[in-house]
């Protein structure tokens, strides 16, 4: 039986040396984007239109792509995300997608923590300063016994809690989902979104994209924040509205802000990246070494899973593992 051909679009994981040679020790015939971009459009679509399966990063996965690749059987996500994969095109043409939610989340949580105190010590704006020969000596505030909003309390949120607990912060928090039991075990403060940007000194997204996040943050929200508090957002961009974050820090309306995430990546907005109260780093929150291995073993397995039955040797199971059949509807 012909061994399964399995394309990798992702730039990161085709570089890593540990993921690529667990991969091609598996029985597949394997074809790595060795170009060293992303793959979009009609080179995305000509990439992986003869492959049996995909691993895939933040590569658009949509209903014209899945035409143009009939062979395709499983759809690997080397990542945490759904929002660039269209679950309903997947399941009309019974294309499986394997994903492992919150396998980075220890990651995303340390670097937030790091933008925490960087943010209310004053780090980057003296350390650029110092850079123009400014001595100045402006130490900010300790992050210990801040106010602390988080909204989101899924894999990352509530790993964000674990980390923040040694300084004794108040923590708010705002989900949809049910989450009175974990806020009660770790002493956090459920609350509207609304008691939570008026109240918090530091304010930090986990929330997946979507219609109901988009432009979570926006004018009217910012106006709602404290103007000596910061904005944290190491989700996805799109819950941004990055203009009106623009405008809010150009004006001082809040203290500054950490973006991680972008609508369009990388951002073309020179206006915003080169504001002096905006920390803004490129998509790195979830891409810590240890992060990349895991999230790369996860996708992985996910194939192992799915053309063998079950996991082979050497491939760390990840805490949690979803694999999501969505098979063909009648």
């Amino acid at each position: 039986m012909k061994a399964p051909l399995i394309k990798v679009t992702s730039p990161s994981f085709c570089k890593n040396e540990i993921l690529t040679r667990e991969l091609s020790a598996r029985p597949f015939q394997i074809v790595l984007n060795t170009r060293g971009e992303r793959l979009q459009g009609a080179s995305l679509s000509d990439f992986l239109a003869d492959a049996d399966a995909a691993i895939i990063g933040l590569e658009k996965i949509d209903a014209p792509l899945l035409a143009a690749c009939p062979r395709l059987q499983i759809i690997s996500k080397y990542g945490v995300g759904l929002d660039n994969v269209d679950q309903d095109a997947c399941r009309n043409r019974g294309v499986a997608v394997g994903w492992t939610p919150g396998v980075n989340r220890r990651s995303v949580a340390e670097m937030t923590v790091g933008l925490m105190i960087a943010l209310s010590r004053n780090l980057f704006v003296t350390s650029q300063q110092m850079r123009l020969g400014d001595w100045d000596k402006n130490g900010g505030r300790q992050l210990s016994n801040l106010r602390i909003g988080i909204i989101g309390l899924g894999h990352v949120g509530q790993e964000l809690v674990r980390l923040l607990k040694p300084f004794d912060c108040s923590i708010w928090a705002n989900d949809i989902a049910d989450r009175e039991n974990f806020c009660r075990e770790e002493g956090v403060t459920l609350t509207t979104k609304e008691s939570l940007f008026t109240s918090s000194d530091i304010v930090s997204l986990h929330v997946p994209f979507s219609k109901e996040t988009r432009f979570l943050i926006n004018a009217e929200t910012l106006d709602l924040m404290k103007p000596d508090a910061f904005l944290i957002n190491t989700s996805r961009g799109g819950v941004v509205d990055q203009e009106a974050l623009k405008l809010a820090l150009k004006a001082r309306r809040i203290a500054g802000a950490a973006i991680d995430v972008y609508a369009h990546e990388p951002p073309d907005d020179r206006e915003l990246l080169e504001l002096p109260n905006l920390v803004c780093t490129p998509h790195i929150a979830g891409n810590s070494w240890e992060a990349v291995v895991a999230m790369g073993r996860s996708a992985i397995q996910h194939l192992d899973t799915f053309f063998n039955g079950g996991a082979l040797p050497n491939v760390i199971a990840p805490t949690e593992f979803d694999l999501l059949y969505l098979r063909k509807t009648a």
